[in-house]
């Protein structure tokens, strides 16, 4: 009988959380042994025991080892710089300090985002303490403390102004709109994930910075739409902690600046993310939040709401819930009016509307036995409204629509040339998202295992979600 394991005290220190969350995801994926799990990484299955007692160190390499075998989403990799990289990184950054540098204290300022009584702090602090100190009273510190610390400690920051100046509300909403360009055309990976990383820790640092009250709203709206197109780019890696921190912010932004159009946007991200993840109970709260007051929004927006609705519906198989949904969402699409709609609503339109109630109908057709028909033809009118500044969303939506086809059509001839069209655009980037809509395909075309034409798509997907 094998001896039960040492019970782990995650509150102790970082290295116990890390170990902690080591077991966990062992757990989740198996359950493995020690052992197992070393042979998946090359190590011994005695470090992989000491690094979850919290008696020995995890090296970075072994913690993107251990994200990929365990397939936790980067979460290890995130927490590593923290729980094992700072002594390291304090000694680089003490050998590399230009001398005589002085750390200027800000004044925080007060409001419902920041807290309320804050005082400056003393003289001598370090930038990112304060920042750090703003994140933790500002009530995103429950949300997910070691991912915090990442967000509000760049390695390079940038430069913190002294006062807030209409340049860095310039400078926000370029960034925005940069990470935003880039991510649905590439992806949430790579570069765009490092650009956006660095882009809301610069965002989040400006917000204790002294700034003029006629410039206040504009700038927490600033940092709301960064924190939305920062979250999405996040969520699109997989790096859902970080997202969630993102779109925290964000809603705490645009409900303090009265930002309606912005709550909207953001909440309709969070909902999709939960449902991305398996928890549509969540993600269909998050919808709910974000059509309240809907007199307040564009048609736009509540068909948007209403489409992430649905497709919190569809994931819980609630055909007559999920098919109102999409009424709603149609009814509200059909009044739209793009002069009504803010800027960054522009991505809204009607190959997205279609690809995204078709994802609530693609829920219904493969698991609750209803007619594929609609949900493949609003799939096609995406990828063909689609262009190539978003790539990653034809390429989801041709991913989707093969599936559909290799499940429920009569023809996975159809569905494996449909599938090597997806493959095409896929290759191009680097999103977590279409990764795990691959593996789904493939999973569909394991079905026909007698059919050639599957096993060499099987294998193409396995080469690219690989690469």
């Amino acid at each position: 009988m094998p001896r039960p394991e040492k019970q782990l005290t995650p509150d102790a220190s970082p290295r116990d959380w890390f170990g902690h969350e080591l077991r966990t995801w062992r757990k989740k994926r198996g359950p493995l042994t020690h052992a197992d799990l070393g042979a998946k990484v090359q190590v011994s299955g005695s470090l992989i025991e000491k690094i979850e007692k919290a008696t020995a160190t995890c090296s970075r390499d072994l913690a993107e080892r251990l994200d990929e075998a365990l397939q936790t989403g980067g979460v290890l990799t995130r927490a590593w710089g923290m729980v094992f990289g700072q002594t390291e990184k304090a000694r680089l950054e003490t050998e590399s300090a230009p001398p005589g540098r002085a750390e200027v204290p800000v004044q925080v300022h007060d409001g419902r985002i920041l807290g309320r009584g804050s005082t400056t702090p003393p003289s001598g602090s370090p930038a990112s303490v304060d920042r750090r100190a703003f994140l933790a009273t500002s009530g995103l510190a429950a949300i997910a403390p070691i991912d915090l610390v990442h967000l509000v400690t760049p390695a390079a920051p940038r430069e913190i102004p002294t006062q807030i100046r209409p340049r860095e509300i310039r400078q926000l909403k370029s960034l925005a709109d940069v990470i935003h360009r880039q991510d649905n055309e590439y992806g949430g990976g790579g570069a765009v994930r490092e650009l956006a990383r660095g882009a809301i820790m610069w965002g989040a640092s400006l917000l204790p910075v002294p700034c003029p009250e006629p410039l206040r709203p504009e700038l927490l709206a600033s940092v709301a739409r960064l924190g939305i197109v920062v979250g999405a780019s996040q969520f699109d890696a997989y790096a859902h902690n970080d997202a969630r921190v993102s779109f925290r912010l964000a809603a705490e932004c645009a409900e303090e600046a009265g930002e309606w159009h912005l709550r909207a946007k953001t909440y309709s991200f969070m909902a999709r993310q939960e449902i991305w993840v398996g928890d549509p109970d969540t993600g269909l709260t998050h919808a709910e939040k974000g059509l309240v007051r809907s007199d307040r929004l564009s048609a736009t927006e509540r068909a948007m709401l209403h489409t992430a609705r649905a497709r919190a519906f569809g994931k819980m198989r609630d055909v007559a819930n999920t098919l109102r949904a999409v009424g709603e969402a149609d009814a509200a699409f059909e009044q739209s009016d793009p002069a009504q709609d803010p800027p960054w609503m522009a991505y809204y339109d009607y190959a997205q509307h279609h690809g995204d109630t078709a994802h609530a109908l693609f829920d219904l057709a493969v698991h609750a036995d209803q007619d594929p028909g609609q949900a493949a033809r609003r799939f096609e009118i995406a990828v063909k409204g689609h262009g190539n500044a978003f790539a990653r969303s034809r390429a989801i939506s041709e991913t989707k629509l093969a599936s559909l086809v290799m499940a429920k059509g009569d023809d996975p001839r159809h569905a494996v040339v449909l599938g090597h069209r997806a493959l095409d655009d896929v290759g191009k980037l680097t999103s977590c998202r279409a990764a795990e809509d691959l593996r789904e395909l493939a999973r569909f075309a394991g079905r026909h295992r007698n059919l050639p034409e599957a096993s060499d798509l099987r294998e193409r997907i396995a080469a690219t979600v690989q690469a």
